[in-house]
């Protein structure tokens, strides 16, 4: 076998670097550097044995090569073997035969990976297939850290040229064999030494012009394109490798942006692909030239740009981008973990997304493949099994598992890290140029601005810029309209810091009615601020200004209105006693036919005692909850259990449940609405507390989006809270409330008759659990005020709880027992007071009835024990039955009444059940059809 070698004069200034042995012209000692090109005798009219460096396979077409060989030995010079000269132009076949894949650093990051590209590569069954490929994992920033370095002259430069140096021979040696790896070696220990010439004249100079250092950032493709190549060839399927920057011809526009230009670019193809026509082609991302042959990049994440110009030069079939992700999810899964897959996207869709964030597409990906509609699809390389996303030009309709097919809204980004700059005054409206001005002055300082809101009454205009960039852009607008904001023109120029864009992005948004409020109303009942709002004309998109540390919680509340196959709700419940202990046994029991049949999905996220609380990011396991808060209980902190059950998961809607009967607990309320979570409670303290504290706590309810339910403070489970409401809101006057308030009370006194004693019916009422241990809480009425002062408070009366007067079972001398034991023993001997008012009432043909009134005429209250008629509803109560009847401009002659159990753990949990599915946007229809299939289902405390 002969060699030839090339040298060139001044390696250091070349750039060009071609297809290592057949360049677009003749052979040239001043563009290719040091390099030995190997080849073998014909046979057959063909190359024998390896292929030209390793590269590709050459078929002669030019009876001037074959006469140059002889013997087996090349005796020809160099200009012999020009294929301008030996191969006829041809144009490159393009359309269908061709499929584009991309593979980015990612997937180039280790031999065993580079092994995986070239069989994915193989295993296509498409006639010509264009690969692009990045540079391996982390040797971009690896080459830039390299510049950096060299022009602070600081001599470890050379070092970090070691370690780019070392990577790539240790994967070379991992991944080649023999001759392709020596060749391999032999072109990579060329680069480095030219870059460590050019390194130390960047070194000297202190300064790298913009060619040198795109000339430099480059070399990472091309090592990835040559090892791939080599790879694919090892099995014996014809590859070449491409350096894009001979085919890829771009005009830069600014610093950080270029064109294609497509018409130079398919005239350089056109010859490129005439001297090399295997079927498969390994091309180098990110870099190209401008029209002046100086080397260039496509600028940052410029690969899959590359991938899409290419596969528009061809006319592809697909560009498939292969990448670390399953394809493009509906939200940031790190942010959203609901968050799905998405099938498909129109290229508008996608064009939005990336624009905003989505970082598995360049922003500029999506031009080049429209105009010839050829699709893109993003998929794993680490998971071959996931079909991806596909970006096309009409997306069918996703019926994939976990799709919803349905949502307008097709995807959420965010961007973080941005200020809001809201230049305002009268001065502004109606006059020409003055949005012109503004953002004249911010272009003069290099800004970025993100997005731009104007009030139709030109008073103002607001934009989000980056924020380490506002101050520049506050400066210049402080100083260009300096004599506008003295003269009072403008008012003012304010920044607002620390802000967030939220983009809601969706094809079929457009002329679909109702989008806006919807995101709107998530917003609001997640309790979320809207600092300023944009939305083209074309409805692909609607973007919102907010807070950044509103900006995850914002994120998750939209997505779960919009995109969630099912609502979750992030449940805190406090006081596991005997109501919130059956609550969670019901929330147990029930889990699964919500979740099936209504889409809702409750995870109680903590679980807190006086003592103890244990806390979950995911869900506590209700099978078990009972073990799960012993084993992993740690000492109750009620801000900690607050901020886990808000904060610390991934589910925008958050209910409190409070099952104490804490006045310090209920305190609290107005803290938890504020910051936007929705509070439930059967605890009376909070409503029938201090005035000023419960009218608070309802402007409260009233001015945010977030909900207070109290359904089981008055009746249990009994719907006497809701069933007010519902009078007064629909234009009924209240007259009169009056009712059993108490099922303890209720009970004791609808057996309290014939010959029995009362000590012996409240002691029966203790051992059937009616009672609190101790039953003088109940026998005090202080309960029953409790409740009437709550009714009189939402009929509209300004009312405390002193202003009730209460009349008080417990004997004056039994006030100060030690012990509920005490008591019980003692209470005998009160016996026959209590039987001369029952026997008194039996001579009138009445009963006793301890009962509550809200007198909202007289705007007055009681507590206190009454005589009824034996046919007055009151006294055809039995067991612990409620009975609470209105008296109304409606209900005047014959009263509204309201009666069922109105004790028991098991309805009062069942009351506190019934507002938890309240706390969704639903309207009551909704809520009673659910509630009706789950007393179908047995539920009957429903």
């Amino acid at each position: 076998m002969g060699t030839i070698t090339v040298s060139p004069s001044n390696p250091a200034t070349s750039f060009r670097r071609r297809t290592p042995d057949f360049p677009n012209d003749s052979l040239s000692a001043s563009t290719l550097p040091p390099r030995k090109i190997f080849v073998q005798s014909f046979a057959g009219g063909k190359l024998a044995g390896r292929p030209c460096s390793g590269a590709m396979r050459i078929r002669s077409s030019s009876e001037r090569v074959k006469k140059a060989v002889s013997n087996n030995h090349i005796f020809s010079s160099v200009a012999d073997v020009s294929l301008n000269q030996a191969t006829e132009t041809s144009k490159v076949p393009k359309g269908e035969m061709w499929s584009v894949h991309k593979f980015g650093g990612t997937c180039m990051g280790t031999a065993e990976r580079i092994q995986k590209v070239a069989e994915i590569v193989q295993q296509d069954s498409s006639e010509r297939k264009l690969v692009i490929v990045s540079a391996m994992s982390k040797v971009t920033d690896m080459m830039y850290n390299l510049l950096y370095k060299a022009q602070s002259r600081d001599d470890s430069y050379t070092s970090s040229l070691d370690d780019v140096f070392e990577k790539h021979l240790l994967t070379a040696k991992e991944l080649l064999e023999e001759d392709d790896l020596e060749r391999f070696l032999s072109e990579l220990q060329n680069d480095i030494s030219n870059l460590k010439t050019m390194l130390r004249a960047i070194y000297i100079a202190g300064h790298a012009t913009e060619s040198f250092s795109d000339f430099v950032v480059g070399h990472g493709e091309l090592w990835s394109a040559q090892m791939l190549s080599y790879a694919i060839e090892k099995n014996g399927k014809p590859c070449c490798w491409m350096d894009t920057r001979e085919v890829l011809i771009v005009d830069p526009i600014s610093s950080n942006q270029v064109d294609p230009n497509y018409e130079e670019s398919e005239k350089k193809l056109e010859k490129w692909f005439a001297q090399r026509p295997p079927e498969t082609i390994i091309a180098t991302g990110f870099i190209a030239s401008t029209p002046q042959n100086i080397p260039t990049t496509l600028k940052r994440d410029g690969s899959d740009f590359s991938a899409a110009i290419l596969g528009a030069l061809v006319m592809a079939r697909q560009v498939t981008i292969w990448t670390d992700v399953d394809g493009v999810f509906s939200a940031d899964p790190r942010k959203v973990s609901e968050a799905v897959i998405l099938r498909t996207l129109s290229y508008q869709e996608a064009w939005e997304m990336s624009y905003f964030g989505a970082n598995v597409l360049h922003p500029r990906t999506i031009i080049p493949v429209m105009k010839y509609n050829i699709p893109i699809i993003i998929r794993n390389i680490f998971n071959l099994s996931a079909p991806g996303t596909m970006i096309c030009q009409q997306p069918e309709k996703e019926d994939g598992e976990g799709m919803i097919s349905e949502s307008v809204v097709k995807a959420f980004a965010t961007i973080d890290n941005l200020a809001l700059v809201n230049v305002e005054g009268t001065g502004m409206a109606g006059v020409p140029g003055t949005a012109s001005d503004i953002f004249g002055a911010v272009k003069d300082v290099g800004a970025n601005v993100i997005m731009i809101s104007q009030a139709s009454s030109e008073h103002s205009i607001c934009f989000a810029v980056p924020e380490k960039e506002v101050k520049a852009v506050s400066n210049i607008l402080q100083s260009r309209f300096r004599q506008a904001l003295d003269a009072g023109r403008l008012s003012q120029v304010e920044v607002v810091h620390n802000c967030s864009i939220l983009a809601a992005v969706g094809q079929k948004m457009a002329s679909t009615p109702g989008v806006s409020a919807t995101l709107f109303d998530a917003l609001a009942k997640a309790n979320i601020n809207v600092r300023a709002i944009a939305q083209g004309c074309s409805e692909y998109n609607i973007t919102v200004v907010l807070m950044q540390d509103d900006c995850v919680r914002a994120l998750r509340a939209a997505h779960s209105r919009f995109y969630l196959s099912k609502t979750t709700l992030a449940v805190g419940l406090i006081g596991p006693g005997l109501i919130g202990g059956t609550l969670l046994d019901q929330l147990r029991d029930q889990a699964a036919v919500l979740k099936e049949s209504f889409n809702i999905d409750l995870r109680v996220m903590g679980i807190s005692g006086t003592k103890s609380m244990a806390l979950s990011n995911s869900g506590i396991d209700l099978m078990r909850w009972r073990e799960h808060l012993k084993e992993k209980a740690e000492k109750a902190n009620l801000e900690k259990f607050v901020r886990n059950v808000q904060e610390n998961h991934f589910f925008p809607n958050t209910v409190l449940v409070d099952c104490t009967a804490d006045s310090d607990v209920a305190n609290h309320y107005c803290e938890w609405l504020q910051k936007g979570i929705h509070v439930i409670t059967p605890n009376k303290k909070a409503n029938s507390g201090p005035l000023d504290r419960y009218l608070k706590l309802r402007k409260l309810q009233r001015k945010s989006y977030t909900h207070y339910f109290y359904e089981a403070t008055v009746g249990a489970g009994l719907p006497i809270i809701r069933t007010l409401q519902g009078l007064l809101e629909t234009g009924d006057k209240i007259l009169q409330i009056e009712g059993i308030f108490s099922g303890t009370l209720s009970y004791i006194f609808n057996n309290f008759k014939g010959t029995r004693s009362f000590s012996d019916v409240v002691t029966e009422a203790k051992l059937a659990g009616y009672t609190e241990p101790d039953p003088r809480d109940d026998l005090s009425g202080s309960d029953v005020a409790r409740k009437v002062i709550i009714l009189a408070r939402e009929s509209g009366l300004k009312l405390e709880l002193s202003d009730i007067p209460v009349q008080n079972l417990v004997p004056e001398q039994l006030r100060d027992c030690a012990s509920s034991e005490e008591f019980m023993q003692k209470l005998p001997n009160f016996d026959d007071g209590f039987s001369k008012q029952r026997n008194d009432a039996e001579v009138e043909g009445e009963v006793l009835r301890y009962v509550g009134v809200v007198d909202v005429a007289n705007n007055e209250g009681a507590v206190e024990l009454r005589r009824y008629a034996k046919t007055h509803p009151f006294a055809q109560l039995w067991g612990s039955d409620n009975i609470i009847a209105f008296t109304t401009q409606r209900y005047r002659e014959q009263p509204l009444i309201v009666r069922g159990p109105g004790a028991g753990a098991e309805v009062t949990a069942g009351g506190v059940f019934s507002d938890i599915l309240r706390w969704k946007p639903q309207s009551n229809h909704t809520i009673q059809v659910l509630l009706d299939k789950l007393r179908e289902l047995g539920n009957s405390r429903f």
